[in-house]
């Protein structure tokens, strides 16, 4: 594993550093919290994405005729490095430019790559993901949502739930059953899905932190033109791969920022520090957090030599969860009964708060705990495979 740099990857995270001190604001000590006006919210994130695309910044793996840097996913891993210092975001457009982006360039055609990449790079376009349903979470194959053949369209009818920012999307990506009659993972295909087309609802989940960042979307007769399908059909499932391996590196990496640096100035805030139970679990929060980096320094190490990723997602995914469940169980033991005060009106303030209450989304998010763990055990340690049913 190599912790430092090469001599170019210094020259590059010194010219990202330096661009990001001139254009972005230092963010504020401690975890941060979610915006609760977001109209704004939006707003700033698709100023500041532009302003990425238009220094050149935003995409920076993306090809250069899809308005990408041209760069290597090293160099990407450095930006995201060097950006966890300031008070800015791209999350809105995670699922674009993160998931749906990378799925497009591998399976979809040339027409939907000049049409799709270049708005949602720029931030023109805001994408969600339209796969988990009520019935099919975790175990995503057993989805139900139907989409028909109809002429040069098909026809969607079904219901999706915990879609992010749904109810602020131009597009989603979207899986559906166009064979029921063939097996679990196959039938299954890959749509690209205007949010404006009629028959979609959507509906936001008010969620226990007092956001509905979450949405249910109910499909009725939902008409997408067969030019929108993304690799062959019926094969969505393994298109569908390229995305998910995406995501839970994605989620997997945002758990580097100095949560336990931050709960160490909290105890002392708050005179906690001479408490040795406390003290103990402090050390351990840092020493898990020290773990979870030099995991990601194994997937550095891999883009940096150019190695292909093995099941790391998985691994430092599943790491992220245990310690975010860890680390916010200790915020509370900080806080002592200052924990149960959280004011909805102002949820910026109480940041510890809605860390904790916000940890399930990073820990169901792209992929549970569980499934986490059956992937690790069956695909790397070769034990036997979890019964699955017929």
């Amino acid at each position: 594993m190599d912790i430092g740099d090469t001599p170019e990857e210094a020259a590059f995270r010194a010219e990202a550093r330096a661009w990001l001190e001139a254009h972005a604001p230092r963010r504020r000590g401690g975890p941060a919290g979610v915006p609760s006006a977001e109209a704004e919210a939006v707003a700033r994130a698709k100023a500041w994405q532009a302003g990425l695309h238009d220094a050149g910044w935003a995409g920076i793996t993306w090809p250069k005729e899809h308005g990408g840097r041209g760069g290597t996913p090293m160099q990407q891993a450095i930006f995201d490095q060097e950006l966890r210092g300031y008070g800015v975001s791209s999350g809105l457009f995670a699922v674009g430019v993160a998931m749906a982006g990378p799925t497009i360039m591998a399976h979809g055609t040339e027409a939907q790559k000049d049409r799709f990449l270049g708005p949602m790079l720029r931030g023109d376009e805001v994408w969600c993901q339209l796969f988990s349903e009520p019935g099919a979470g975790s175990d995503l194959a057993g989805l139900s949502t139907r989409a028909e053949r109809d002429g040069d369209h098909y026809v969607v009818n079904g219901q999706k739930v915990w879609t992010s920012s749904a109810h602020v999307s131009d597009w989603a990506i979207l899986l559906a059953r166009t064979d029921p009659a063939a097996p679990k993972h196959k039938g299954i295909t890959f749509f690209l899905l205007d949010m404006r087309t009629p028959g979609v609802d959507v509906r936001p989940l008010r969620q226990v932190t007092g956001v509905a960042h979450f949405n249910e979307v109910f499909l009725t007769d939902v008409a997408i033109p067969a030019e929108n399908v993304v690799g062959p059909v019926g094969e969505g499932w393994r298109t569908a791969m390229t995305t998910l391996m995406n995501e839970r590196t994605f989620i997997g990496g945002g758990t580097l920022d100095d949560v336990a640096g931050g709960l160490v100035a909290e105890a002392r805030a708050r005179g906690r520090t001479g408490d040795p139970v406390l003290r103990q679990r402090l050390a351990q929060a840092h020493i898990g957090q020290q773990l979870i980096r030099y995991l990601g320094l194994r997937v550095q190490t891999a883009l940096s030599q150019e190695l292909p990723l093995g099941p790391e997602s998985s691994v430092l995914k599943l790491a992220s969860a245990v310690h975010r469940g860890r680390v916010d169980d200790l915020a509370m033991a900080v806080l002592g009964a200052d924990g149960t005060l959280f004011d909805y009106a102002d949820v910026d303030e109480a940041s510890w708060q809605q860390h904790f209450l916000f940890q399930w989304a990073s820990r169901i998010g792209g992929g549970t705990e569980q499934v986490q763990r059956n992937i690790i055990g069956e695909r790397i340690l070769g034990l036997p495979r979890e019964p699955r049913p017929a």
